[in-house]
């Protein structure tokens, strides 16, 4: 063993100088040539996407914009808060913002990933309640205004995020209502958005192992708050098919309050200002599409 050591220290002498050698090559290349290490070591954070809200601003922000619910299970995530009804074992409300930045950003892949909200610790409806049910995983927050990222769309399939709706109307009505209020987004840059089911009547139904309440409608509150019009919008659509154009269906935010026993945004603003924007509404400051009606009288309804 001693002769093996002797023999080999001449090497043993060569290899940390080999290894200061590269060490220092790295550290000039890096600082002389970022650009081509950056590509040789595929170091690019223009792969990275982030969304429109920091998360710490979005979360502080939200504190701001929820409803009103006393002794309610408020659940907060990422992307949106939600206020979960263990008698009906669905969520009372879902509230978000919604932004232009958030819509134009990459749109990722929709997956399907339904599962049990861990947050939730009175436990959630499962999926295997809906099986044979005849009803659809409705979503409250849709997977479209949350597809700017992976983490934001997969959110959206917590069971606590999804309600029993009619097949026609969560494929149609509903789906028409959910893509204005993006095109809304769009237009207005931000709008703050509250939706959920009527639970102050008498359900239609129950479904599952868990007796899942089926709502007998469901509502969507809009309101922007860009300037110069400040303006907010209800809607109340009953959990069924329906070929009536959705402006049949709007309403002042105060009625949906009235419908619903909740109060959609006391800290948001002055109690003037709410009590303007809640207690009217213009159909003709909020524009509907024809073409998006169309298609659902003529081809989501019938499929």
């Amino acid at each position: 063993m001693n002769h093996a050591r002797q023999g080999n220290g001449g090497i043993g002498r060569i290899r940390p100088l080999i290894l200061l050698m590269i060490v220092g090559f790295l550290f000039i290349g890096v600082r002389l040539f970022p650009t081509f290490f950056e590509r040789f070591f595929e170091l690019d954070e223009s792969v990275v996407t982030f969304p429109d809200t920091q998360v710490e601003d979005y979360q502080e922000e939200s504190l701001f914009f929820l409803p009103a619910s006393k002794g309610a299970n408020i659940i907060r995530h990422q992307y949106y808060a939600l206020s979960y009804n263990e008698q009906h074992e669905i969520a009372d409300w879902v509230a978000y913002e919604l932004t232009r930045a958030q819509l134009n950003q990459n749109r990722v892949r929709r997956e399907d990933n339904y599962r049990p909200d861990p947050k939730v610790r009175s436990k959630t409806a499962t999926t295997y309640d809906y099986r044979g049910s005849g009803y659809d995983r409705g979503h409250l927050v849709p997977v479209g205004d949350r597809k700017f990222s992976f983490e934001a769309m997969d959110e959206t399939f917590f069971m606590s995020n999804i309600s029993p709706q009619e097949r026609h109307f969560n494929g149609g009505i509903w789906r028409e209502l959910e893509e204005l209020v993006r095109d809304w987004a769009r237009k207005y840059r931000k709008v703050y958005v509250v939706a959920g089911p009527i639970l102050s009547e008498k359900p239609k139904d129950y479904i599952g192992k868990n007796e899942v309440s089926v709502p007998p409608a469901f509502y969507k509150v809009v309101l922007d708050l860009s300037e110069p019009e400040l303006k907010g919008i209800g809607f109340i659509i009953p959990n069924e098919r329906s070929d009536e154009p959705l402006q049949n269906f709007a309403t002042t935010i105060d009625e949906v309050e009235k419908r619903t026993n909740i109060d959609f945004f006391p800290d948001l603003m002055e109690d003037e200002l709410e009590g303007k924007l809640e207690s009217q509404f213009d159909n003709r400051l909020w524009q509907y599409d024809q073409k998006r009606y169309d298609a659902r009288v003529n081809v989501w309804n019938v499929r």
